[in-house]
């Protein structure tokens, strides 16, 4: 079938939104018409050529939601008509990473989706007689994709495709940041840095969780209202006596939890270094360009404080997406107020402006 999609052609260029052909699913796969997807900064990321794993010619997009049309052989978890949300994270429930509770990391389709095709080795998507690779597994900058059963959640048809495209990775990343990866206490000292979709989402996942004292860091006031909105408790303007800041606020001890969603490394810094003496947890969300290093004093290890990584807020997709999507469905997030801008596929170049200046908390490409 033919489609309408947005084509990274070459690195530090914008993408040329075009028609191209895309093949049915095959076994195991599933055709998704794409009703609404986020514009996220890892395609920025990727199509700025910062990515040390990006490729060119792909479809970008991965933040997307949209109804099964179409299912391959052997599909049985979703039926045509289903809506659901794309994840670039799949969930197999079979590989030993699946079947741990420490980890979302499913192996089982891993290597070829790093290299831009289906788990067969081969691609969907082509333009005449030149293979376009798939992005991330998902390939959402499209009116149409084709992906793995196993990297789809279904959730209720009543869901809003808008609002549940964010849960495809920014709002679940930084709500899974605080529920899985740091399993945030009731009445801890929490402090996220960045206050863009993720760092929303994990202020929000702190506030559901029970902590006291949520403090929210960012160089925006605009957006430091934003965190209070989704729970909050206090701000601060980003900068160098941060971490001063937030130890005379903990009464000298840094915070339990802090939380790392710019992808600077100088902040990830920042955040290991206000966290708490003796057990603080400095979760890093954000991800750094291209050969950088993150700098650690030893001596804050030395003397009890963890880092750790989170990939996609350690949620496990199919079975956990749902449940954060309920969350909304039941009034306990405000998703609306997170979807700042709304614009049709050929305007997705003027939504990576706008996330270049900082406009909003995301975009949203509407089909």
């Amino acid at each position: 079938m033919k489609i309408r999609a947005a084509v990274l052609e070459e690195f530090g260029k914008p993408l040329v939104v075009q028609d191209v052909e895309l093949a049915g699913p095959k076994a195991g796969e599933v055709l998704v018409r794409v009703e609404a997807c986020g514009v996220c900064h890892t395609d920025l990321y990727t199509a700025s050529g910062a990515d040390p794993t990006g490729y060119a010619p792909c479809v970008l997009g991965h933040e997307g939601a949209g109804l099964v049309e179409d299912v391959g052989e052997g599909v049985t978890s979703v039926r045509k008509g289903d809506r659901v949300i794309t994840l670039f994270a799949p969930e197999c429930g079979k590989c030993i990473h699946c079947l741990s509770p420490r980890t979302n990391r499913c192996i089982a389709i891993r290597e070829q989706q790093g290299l831009g095709y289906l788990p067969d080795g081969t691609s969907r998507l082509a333009r005449g007689d030149e293979t376009l690779r798939h992005f991330m597994g998902t390939s959402t900058f499209a009116e149409a994709t084709v992906m793995p059963e196993i990297a789809l959640a279904k959730v209720a048809p009543e869901v809003p495709p808008e609002g549940a495209s964010i849960f495809a990775c920014g709002l679940s990343t930084g709500l899974g940041a605080a529920f899985y990866t740091a399993q945030v206490e009731a009445g801890s000292t929490c402090a996220v840095f960045g206050c863009g979709l993720v760092g929303l989402g994990a202020v929000a996942g702190c506030r559901l969780r029970g902590a006291e004292q949520i403090v929210a860091i960012d160089l925006s006031e605009e957006r430091l209202a934003m965190a209070r909105h989704h729970g909050a408790t206090h701000t601060m303007l980003a900068g160098d006596g941060v971490v001063d800041a937030l130890r005379e606020l903990t009464g000298g001890y840094g915070c339990d939890y802090t939380f790392e969603a710019t992808g600077n490394v100088k902040v990830m810094r920042q955040a290991v270094e206000a966290a708490r003496e003796a057990w603080g947890l400095a979760t890093m969300i954000g991800v750094a360009g291209k050969g950088e290093l993150l700098e650690i004093v030893p001596r804050f290890l030395i003397t009890g404080r963890r880092v750790t990584g989170s990939s996609f807020g350690g949620v496990k997709g199919r079975s956990q997406v749902p449940g954060l999507v309920q969350l909304w469905m039941d009034g306990k997030l405000d998703v609306d107020s997170m979807l700042s801008h709304r614009m049709p596929l050929a305007e997705v170049n003027a939504a990576f402006d706008l996330m270049h200046h900082q406009d909003g908390i995301r975009s949203i490409l509407t089909f």
